[in-house]
C-alpha cells in the first residue's frame, strides 16, 4: 500500500498463544471469548507482525517478532511456531533480504516485539540485520536495563544488548523526526517509552498500534491487557489516538490480532468501532 512517500506492507512472522484472561484483564471471559475464542487451556491464538516501510532510500522494519532464540520450554508454554530463518523467508516474497533492511524501529523491548532483532552465531547473539540501525526510546531502554519484578520475564538481554555492543542502537529521547514523513508517537500505559510509527499520506496515515491496541478486539477503551503497567493511562492514550484515527482517516495496524492485520475505525452511536479490514500489502 502506498502511503505518502512510502510503500508499506504488513509481514506476518510468528503464531503463538497467550492466556486469554491476561490478554483482556478485567473484561469478563463471557465477553472477550466472543471476539477471540480460547482453547482448553484458556489460551487464545495470536500473531506477531512487522510493518515494512520502503522508500526515500530506506527499508524500515517496525518490530521483529519473537525470533528463534527461546528455549524449548518457553516455545512449548506459548505454543510458538517460528520456523528457522523465518525473517528471511517472510521478506523474500517482497524481493527483500535481511541485508536490505536499513532501519529497525523497536516499539519496545518485550521479547515478542524484539526477539527477532538478534540471532545466534555460534554461542553469541548478533544483530539479525547486518546493515541496519536500530531505534528505541530512552525510557524503554532504562526499563529493559533494570526491569521490575513484574516484567522481568519480558526483557531478555540477548535480544537487545548485542545491538548496543555492536554500536547499532540509537536511543531516542521523545518523538524525534527520525525519518521524513514518518512521525513517532510515544505512549506509556502499556510500558514506559513505547514508540509507535505513523506514516503520513495525503488523505490517510498508517499507525502501528503495537501493544497500545494489540488486536482489533482491544479498540474499546476499557478492553486492555493485564500486562499493561498503567491501565488508566492506556485508556486515556487510546481515546486520544482513536479520536485522531477517526478524524484523520488512519489505518490501524494490529500487531497481534490472529486474523485482522489492519483496519480503519469510525464512530457509531458515540463509540469508536472497527470497520472492514484493510489489506496493507
Amino acid at each position: 500500500m502506498q502511503c505518502g512517500k512510502y510503500d508499506c506492507f504488513s509481514v506476518e512472522l510468528d503464531s503463538f498463544y497467550l492466556d486469554g484472561g491476561a490478554m483482556f484483564g478485567v473484561v469478563p471471559k463471557v465477553l472477550w471469548e466472543k471476539k477471540i475464542p480460547a482453547d482448553r487451556e484458556n489460551r487464545i491464538p495470536m500473531k506477531s507482525r512487522s510493518l515494512v516501510i520502503r522508500g526515500e532510500g530506506r527499508v524500515i522494519l517496525v518490530d521483529t517478532g519473537i525470533g528463534d532464540k527461546l528455549s524449548d520450554k518457553m516455545k512449548k508454554i506459548y505454543a510458538i511456531q517460528t520456523p528457522a530463518g523465518s525473517m528471511a523467508e517472510r521478506l523474500a516474497p517482497y524481493g527483500l533480504g535481511v541485508k536490505d533492511i536499513t532501519d529497525v524501529v523497536l516499539t519496545h523491548l518485550h521479547f515478542d516485539h524484539c526477539g527477532g532483532s538478534t540471532l545466534y552465531a555460534g554461542d553469541r547473539a548478533v544483530p539479525a540485520f547486518p546493515n541496519a540501525m536500530y531505534y528505541v526510546q530512552q525510557e524503554q531502554w532504562d526499563l529493559a536495563a533494570n526491569p521490575s519484578a513484574r516484567d522481568r520475564s519480558s526483557y531478555l538481554p540477548e535480544n537487545y544488548m548485542p545491538l548496543l555492543e555492536k554500536g547499532v542502537l540509537k536511543i531516542l529521547d521523545g518523538p524525534e523526526a527520525v525519518f521524513d514523513g514518518i512521525d513517532l508517537i510515544i505512549t506509556h500505559g502499556h510500558t514506559r517509552g513505547q514508540q509507535h510509527v505513523l506514516v503520513n499520506g495525503k488523505d490517510t496515515a498508517i499507525f502501528f498500534c503495537a501493544d497500545l491496541i494489540p488486536t482489533a478486539a482491544h479498540v474499546p477503551t476499557a478492553w486492555n491487557m493485564g500486562y499493561d503497567n498503567e491501565p488508566l493511562a492506556i485508556m486515556a492514550e487510546k481515546d486520544a489516538i482513536l479520536a485522531r484515527a477517526v478524524e484523520e482517516n488512519w489505518i490501524l495496524c494490529f500487531e497481534h490480532d490472529p486474523v485482522v492485520a489492519a483496519a480503519r475505525v469510525h464512530r457509531e452511536k458515540g463509540r469508536v468501532v472497527v470497520g472492514e479490514p484493510v489489506a496493507v500489502s
